[in-house]
């Protein structure tokens, strides 16, 4: 329930399977995302405003079934609470030597990089991959993905210098700040000399009409140059020149709720996101997390936590 538009601590009644589709679970972590919060308040575009009050947020968690199997899943009703039904053809078994709260955390990650690098851009071993706004969590991850699926170099941009620092021990080759005076100029420099072949871009307005400005041909032929928006932390917003997209072999798409296919979306659950699992069981992917209680979702709520890092509501 939402009081002020903020969760409240409160009974709900257990949720009903209502078909062979669903499974009722009892949940373990749930991350708290950008997403859960914009489409809890109304402002994501998948937001059903009408149905906020009374409802249980949170849309994935990790959860166990009736047999004590540990499964990620994407809930039916809300996730947000001790039990919940899932949709049955959307879990995956989660490894040992993952976490409750990386599971919870690496999901939406993987959804907004891996889908994007894969589908979107289609991504191909050798390819130069920009980053934009790489210090949040979801950046990081997708330079690490970049990185896992071959990319011949990874430059990463974002605002906190220190947290640009974190990024090149995750793989990045190079760094650009955004608030840089020259930040055109050393991306006009990299592209020269680098061709870039793939931006995933985690930030959008006017961050990205520098970026595409600095990916403007001048009438000779250039590299195939896949250009996926994945979030707007910088704003819904942008000035796109027609030059931009005439003088170079640019193409511009999306990557999100409804860009994705059908056969797109059962390969993330049936192969991407097992990988995934493995490669965090591993250690050969990593996330930082914060771990809050359910009780305690009135303060974490509006808590501050740092960028790189996804708050995790443990039960």
């Amino acid at each position: 329930m939402y009081k002020d538009g903020i969760p409240q601590y409160t009974d709900f009644p257990e949720p009903i399977p209502q078909d062979d589709n669903e499974l009722l679970v009892t949940v373990k972590a749930v991350a708290i995302k950008h997403f859960d919060k914009a489409q809890a308040s109304g402002r994501h575009y998948s937001s059903d405003v009408n149905a906020i009050n009374g409802k249980v947020p949170g849309g994935d968690g990790v959860c166990l079934l009736a047999d004590g199997t540990r499964v990620y899943g994407m809930g039916i009703s809300g996730m947000l609470a001790e039990k919940a039904t899932i949709h049955k053809s959307r879990i995956v078994k989660i490894p040992d030597g993952v976490s409750d709260a990386t599971a919870a955390a690496l999901p939406n990650a993987v959804f907004g990089a891996a889908m994007g690098l894969r589908f979107k851009a289609n991504m191909r071993p050798g390819d130069v991959v920009l980053i934009n706004g790489a210090t949040g969590f979801t950046g990081r991850v997708a330079v690490q993905l970049a990185k896992h699926y071959g990319a011949k170099k990874v430059i990463a941009t974002g605002r906190n210098l220190q947290s640009l620092q974190d990024v090149l021990q995750l793989g990045a080759d190079e760094i650009i700040s955004i608030e840089d005076e020259q930040f055109a100029q050393k991306l006009q420099h990299i592209h020269a000399t680098t061709p870039v072949d793939v931006t995933l871009d985690y930030l959008w307005g006017t961050t990205a009409e520098v970026i595409l400005a600095c990916l403007k041909g001048n009438g000779s032929f250039t590299n195939f140059i896949r250009y996926v928006s994945v979030g707007s932390m910088a704003g819904d917003g942008m000035h796109l020149s027609a030059a931009a997209l005439r003088s170079a072999n640019i193409q511009l798409t999306g990557s999100g709720l409804g860009a994705w296919s059908k056969a797109e979306v059962q390969e993330l659950f049936t192969t991407i996101l097992p990988e995934m699992f493995q490669l965090a069981a591993d250690g050969k992917l990593t996330v930082k997390t914060r771990e809050v209680s359910l009780s305690n979702i009135v303060n974490m709520w509006t808590m501050d936590v740092p960028g790189g890092e996804r708050l995790v509501v443990t039960m």
